[in-house]
């Protein structure tokens, strides 16, 4: 923030190193696209619609003005949250902080956030994308709602329920005992705004994508249908919890956990109390936002198939 230099030989030098980064990472890697895809097709008036990296063409357009300009507005300390964790004394620590962060000048301009709403979607959206890939992917995204709101506890619970573990239900039945896929997995993508539930995996050899597509249906309606049993409920919490616990067990977790309450949610103390969200979950809230969010209507279908071989 304080001493970054911003030149038209440094810009020129990133720009090279973006465009590097992203053939290597999107372009020339199986499956490279697939965040890509996934979020163009989800959302059509939210920035989420676009990937971080940004478009080769749009890398090459930015000019040097920009940049010192975007530096200028967003690289702030009233945009910027320090964390720190450990063994500290608090007053000798903030005189430090003072020391070396006290010089910064704050921000003259406004920072306004996106408040643009993506509208429920109400119709299924497919594409077939053809790429360098030996096993076929099938990938379902599923709209939900924002991290912190009650459901995204209970989509949290959820994931467990469908691919916590080696026991869980799709490994269990789609990849054991069917041997549909060679991997199948689920994310419950949250972010600041509305996100998105993923089922995703990689056929067997010889099984088509439509056959797994169908054995992730049949396990979703199993989940909206019947509510979980008594084991299998205690077993995802006790899942989350030693989540919760592994994750700020070391200072680097407690500190990233303490900025990341902050930044997304307002406040910092949810590293002592948010385990309680996910502990008021029930049986009932499981089967209740499987129903409403994995429908359809509310999702989007991405098959990854191998190129055909081309003919000499």
């Amino acid at each position: 923030m304080l001493h970054l230099k911003i030149d038209s030989i440094g810009v020129e030098t990133q720009r090279k190193v973006v465009k590097e980064e992203r053939k290597q990472s999107y372009e020339n890697r199986p499956y490279g696209s697939l965040l890509e895809k996934l979020f163009s097709n989800a959302y059509k008036v939210h920035p989420y619609r676009w990937t971080p990296i940004g478009i080769a063409q749009y890398i090459d357009m930015a000019t040097l003005d920009e940049f010192i300009a975007f530096h200028k507005k967003f690289y702030v300390p009233q945009n910027a949250t320090l964390s720190i964790a450990g063994d500290i004394d608090i007053n000798k620590t903030k005189e430090l902080v003072k020391k070396y962060f006290g010089e910064i000048p704050a921000g003259t301009e406004k920072i306004d956030r996106p408040n643009v709403v993506e509208p429920p979607k109400t119709a299924e959206v497919r594409e077939i994308v053809y790429d360098k890939v030996q096993l076929p992917l099938v990938l379902h995204a599923y709209h939900i709602p924002a991290q912190g709101t009650p459901d995204y506890y209970a989509l949290n619970l959820l994931t467990q329920v469908l691919s916590g573990g080696e026991s869980s239900r799709l490994t269990k039945e789609i990849k054991d005992k069917q041997q549909k896929a060679f991997f199948v997995g689920t994310i419950p993508l949250a972010l600041e705004d509305p996100g998105l539930f993923i089922i995703y995996g990689l056929t067997n050899v010889g099984v088509k994508p439509e056959d797994l597509e169908a054995a992730y249906d049949a396990e979703v309606e199993k989940v909206k249908k019947e509510l979980i049993s008594n084991d299998e409920f205690q077993k995802v919490r006790n899942q989350i919890e030693t989540q919760f616990v592994t994750r700020n067990s070391t200072m680097r977790g407690i500190a990233e956990s303490l900025a990341n309450y902050f930044v997304y949610f307002g406040n910092a103390d949810l590293i002592n109390s948010e385990i309680q969200r996910y502990m008021n979950v029930t049986k009932e809230d499981i089967k209740r936002v499987a129903n409403k969010y994995l429908t359809k209507e509310n999702r989007v279908v991405l098959y990854y198939l191998p190129k055909p071989v081309e003919s000499n």
